[in-house]
């Protein structure tokens, strides 16, 4: 065998490198981020934390046990503009500062950022005080989130749910059955529409609902994307969905939600 030379340069990636880590049930976040983010100008890397199969409070919290490790397999040598932990409740669980300071020990980010923090700067920007939300969960697992909004001043007085813990039936709720929660909720006295959880399918009804709703819709994973861009100023597609999307100041941006 011959030993040829060779030169080394950059490696084969955008100008802006994002991490994402996604739940080991969850279906839906890299497909809506790989339809969010498609510019060459980025390179996105992904990496899986176990989770389990019914959502619970306690298989939320077990999630600190294993963020460390989840982050540290990441690429080493790559260096990140920010980092996304895909699981509202499980932010809501965990603590926002914990899960930053966790997926921080493993990989080396200026900022991490979950669903829960970016929603809450989404509100800010927005001007939002009074919210609408629909979760798939069941009680236990989708009040927390309730009153986290509500803790960091943003009321929710209307709150949807499909009573839902299996994530393999929350990742095949139909868009129809989401927009048609969104519409029961949406109609009532709020500003917003956030619809909750990252493995719901919801990046094909935000137009529409917010067209017939005349107010700001916005997702698990649509939020975490635009607090992603706040953070790191990488290149959005221009089809990505939503009144929220127009905000594009980082003034509004935080790496830990209040």
């Amino acid at each position: 065998m011959d030993t040829v030379p060779f030169t080394l340069g950059t490696p084969a990636s955008g100008h802006h490198t994002l991490g994402l880590i996604v739940l080991k049930f969850d279906e839906t976040l890299e497909q809506d981020f790989r339809r969010l983010f498609p510019s060459r100008d980025l390179a996105l890397y992904t990496s899986r934390v176990p989770s389990g199969a019914e959502v619970t409070t306690d298989t939320l919290q077990e999630m600190s046990e294993t963020l460390p490790a989840s982050a540290a397999l990441f690429p080493p040598a790559a260096r990140f503009d920010a980092v996304g932990y895909g699981c509202t409740s499980g932010t809501t669980m965990i603590g926002a500062a914990k899960v930053a300071g966790l997926v921080q020990q493993g990989v080396n980010t200026p900022a991490v950022t979950d669903p829960l923090t970016a929603a809450i700067a989404a509100c800010r920007a927005l001007n939002i005080t009074r919210l609408g939300m629909v979760t798939p969960y069941v009680a236990e697992v989708s009040l927390p989130v309730q009153r986290a909004f509500e803790a960091a001043g943003i009321s929710v007085p209307a709150l949807v749910s499909f009573g839902e813990a299996g994530e393999e039936n929350v990742a095949r709720i139909t868009a129809d059955s989401v927009k048609s929660a969104a519409l029961k909720v949406g109609q009532q006295a709020v500003d917003a529409v956030f619809l909750s959880c990252t493995n719901l399918q919801t990046l094909d009804v935000i137009a529409d609902l917010e067209a017939t709703l005349s107010k700001p819709v916005f997702s698990s994973n649509t939020a975490l994307a635009w607090h992603m861009v706040q953070l790191s100023g990488a290149p959005l597609s221009p089809e990505a969905p939503g009144q929220l999307f127009a905000h594009r100041s980082a003034k509004n941006a935080t790496n830990v939600a209040p």
